[in-house]
């Protein structure tokens, strides 16, 4: 059965936080809670949340998880690489970002991810992939032929590599390495605009199409 997914553009930056539910178990995860959360937390009120899986620990992506959270009482699931970015406004970058938000101190995630791992989470088959490149500990998450992989790979566009961890050739690596090898029909939910699939961006991706001569 394929998933109910559903997107939520939050805060400022207008981070894509996503609910996807399994109508089989009645439960659901969610991916990346993001700054200002109220329209999040108001589709939640009625949702039984199992798991908060999170791409990466920048500010954008991390403003709402104390909230849903202390809704939901799901667990947290980080790579290790980002587990202190959870509690330190200076590595989250909400410091820096000081008049969007006040610094972002969030309790330790209760799970850390590894590369390859599968996670069995509200009756999904979730497949970790570690992708750096925009942040050191950034992970993709398969759930069949849905990716949800933070800011590494947008609409033809890629994830910034200015930011502090930020690299750009481990950023190209992880796209050709992780994220091409996957089913041109695999649909990507990035952390900010719409969603594409790995076949679009094959095609259409200036970034991509040079990974492929």
């Amino acid at each position: 059965m394929e998933p109910i997914i559903k997107t939520f553009a939050l805060g400022a930056f207008q981070t894509n936080a996503y609910l996807v539910k399994n109508q089989a178990t009645g439960e659901a995860v969610v991916f990346d809670p993001g700054m200002e959360p109220d329209e999040l937390l108001a589709a939640l009120a009625h949702e039984n949340v199992v798991a908060i899986l999170l791409t990466h620990a920048h500010l954008d992506h991390i403003g709402g998880l104390n909230d849903v959270r202390k809704l939901t009482g799901a667990p947290v699931y980080i790579h290790p690489l980002e587990q202190s970015w959870l509690t330190d406004p200076e590595l989250n970058g909400s410091a820096r970002w000081s008049n969007m938000t006040a610094p972002i101190r969030c309790e330790r995630a209760e799970h850390e991810l590894a590369d390859g791992q599968t996670l069995e989470l509200a009756g999904f088959t979730i497949q970790v992939m570690h992708t750096p490149g925009h942040s050191p500990g950034s992970c993709s998450f398969v759930i069949g032929q849905h990716c949800f992989g933070g800011d590494v790979l947008f609409a033809q566009s890629i994830g910034r590599t200015d930011l502090p961890g930020g690299n750009y050739e481990t950023l190209m690596e992880s796209i050709q390495d992780k994220l091409l090898e996957l089913d041109d029909a695999t649909i990507v939910y990035p952390g900010h605009g719409p969603k594409t699939t790995i076949e679009m961006e094959k095609m259409y991706n200036p970034f991509v199409t040079g990974l492929l001569r």
